[in-house]
């Protein structure tokens, strides 16, 4: 490997970290990631004197995803029932998360809330709060003034912080919740499942119109149990479906796969203050091709209904 390669995979993970939590999809981080990618190496030769190559794809990063974000928001609002980010697998070795930055920010929740900051908000907010980067730095990347910059990333703090929780749960307390949780749904535990649950938790689903799903998310507690268990009652009627649990996005969740061993789910817990707040299930295909073969939601769930 050359040093001019070494360095361009040394920056891929800086890029990515960015990009993917700009963006809350693996597919368009990974073409932004390219892109900067490439501009670096064009800077490079160029003969361009890089004072700072991690500086300089951290630039080109941060715009080409304020300019996605643009036309991302335009198709989200045609996009068919909720929108969730593109989940990552973070407990294996070979993803792409796993060569980032890894801190809650990642987080299923905090992608989800991100959205609703502007994206000029969203960018000075992570480089500062996530990435360590200095005002007047962010200033020089965004292209706006430092009291400009000061003034976003405030507001964006402060929207944050008022819907985030405040006292998080350690990863033993998480991981076991995690279990339990899994462990009451398959039981058909009512009573055990709701016991896990902060009373307003919520649980979204999304299909992008290409598999079943909520049409719209379901809150409380005792309504989120009941339709955890339908869900858990339909995959049991189906030989062959298993649940793997996982780390996702640097929180728990699990895996579900079909008889094949192809992935049809996956779905990720918020955890904090020693209960799940939020639970996401993604079940749209091209959310999850990135982790491997993907199954047919829609023809399992007709096979469990032809064999009720």
């Amino acid at each position: 490997m050359t040093d001019r390669e070494a360095l361009l995979d040394e920056l891929r993970p800086v890029a990515f970290g960015i990009a993917y939590r700009m963006l809350g999809s693996v597919s368009e981080a990974e073409d932004i990631v390219q892109e900067a990618l490439l501009r670096t190496h064009q800077a490079i030769d160029a003969g361009e004197q890089l004072a700072s190559p991690r500086a300089f794809v951290a630039t080109v990063t941060t715009r080409l995803a304020i300019n996605e974000l643009q036309s991302a928001r335009a198709r989200r609002e045609q996009y068919v029932g909720e929108w969730l980010p593109e989940p990552i697998v973070t407990d294996g070795h070979d993803d792409p998360a796993r060569r980032a930055e890894m801190s809650d920010s990642l987080s299923l929740a905090m992608l989800v809330l991100l959205e609703s900051l502007s994206p000029q908000q969203r960018a000075v907010l992570l480089l500062h709060d996530v990435f360590g980067y200095g005002y007047p730095e962010i200033a020089t990347i965004v292209g706006k003034s430092e009291d400009n910059v000061r003034q976003l990333a405030s507001r964006a703090r402060r929207h944050v912080e008022e819907r985030r929780p405040r006292f998080q749960t350690t990863r033993e307390q998480r991981d076991e919740l995690a279990r339990r949780f899994f462990d009451a749904a398959d039981r058909g535990d009512l009573g055990g499942l709701e016991s896990l649950l902060a009373h307003d938790v919520e649980l979204t689903g999304d299909g992008g119109g290409k598999a079943p799903a909520l049409a719209r998310t379901v809150r409380g507690r005792t309504g989120v149990a009941r339709m955890v268990l339908n869900w858990m009652r339909i995959a049991g009627r189906v030989p062959g479906v298993t649940v793997r649990l996982a780390e996702v996005n640097g929180g728990a969740g699990a895996l579900f796969l079909d008889p094949e061993q192809r992935l049809v789910a996956v779905v990720g817990l918020d955890v904090a203050d020693g209960q799940i707040r939020r639970i996401s299930s993604i079940v749209n295909p091209d959310k999850l091709r990135h982790l491997g073969p993907v199954g047919n939601l829609g023809t399992l769930l007709r096979a469990a209904g032809e064999s009720s």
